[in-house]
């Protein structure tokens, strides 16, 4: 079991990770940061909720899906160090019509985009981490687009394996398939065969 992190642990963490910080930004970093905890199954944003925070996930696994034809549609799959959010609802303030919920039991922390926004603006690190923030998040995206589109199964999952390996781990395979846009069959199969390699 991981040590507990108090939200100066996790400043310091996103400051590593985004942007070098003064003490006083990282004081003004852990000053809007809100934890939260979700239990595996959670519903944590429904279709047609305006999204408002980026969440950074400490311990935990979450997954951002939608509907199609009746079917749930896995969008993004978050583990420990990595960011979720639903940039469109984020930014347009409207309704999302992705939903995202926690795999396993989850501890998070919630960066308020108003209070990300409001801070940034008089602390140039905190800038460069919300900009880092949003690149990162749509360097993935369009990752996880050129990888649907243009890349065989096997391909697809070998990569997957290499961008994402605590997620390959953890989530159930059904959402591991339907993320990488092939049947569970077709998965089973092409981790066989990744065996054999």
């Amino acid at each position: 079991m991981r040590e507990l992190h108090t939200t100066r642990d996790i400043a310091r963490e996103l400051a590593r990770k985004y942007s070098t910080m003064t003490h006083d930004e990282l004081d003004i970093l852990e000053g809007i940061l809100i934890p939260r905890k979700f239990t595996k199954n959670e519903l944590i944003l429904k279709e047609g909720d305006v999204c408002r925070e980026i969440l950074y996930i400490d311990t935990g696994l979450l997954r951002q899906f939608y509907h199609k034809n009746g079917r749930q549609v896995t969008e993004h799959l978050g583990v420990d160090g990595t960011i979720v959010m639903c940039i469109e609802s984020l930014f347009r303030e409207e309704p999302t019509n992705l939903q995202v919920e926690a795999l396993e039991n989850s501890i998070c922390y919630a960066l308020p985009k108003k209070r990300l926004e409001e801070v940034a603006l008089h602390n140039v690190n905190i800038q460069i981490l919300y900009r880092k923030i949003l690149e990162e998040s749509l360097i993935l995206s369009q990752v996880h687009a050129d990888l649907v589109r243009f890349e065989t199964a096997h391909d697809r999952y070998k990569r997957l394996c290499k961008l994402m390996p605590k997620v390959v781990q953890r989530a159930p395979l059904n959402y591991i398939a339907n993320y990488l846009q092939m049947t569970p069959e077709t998965l089973s199969r092409v981790r066989s065969a990744s065996l054999l390699e």
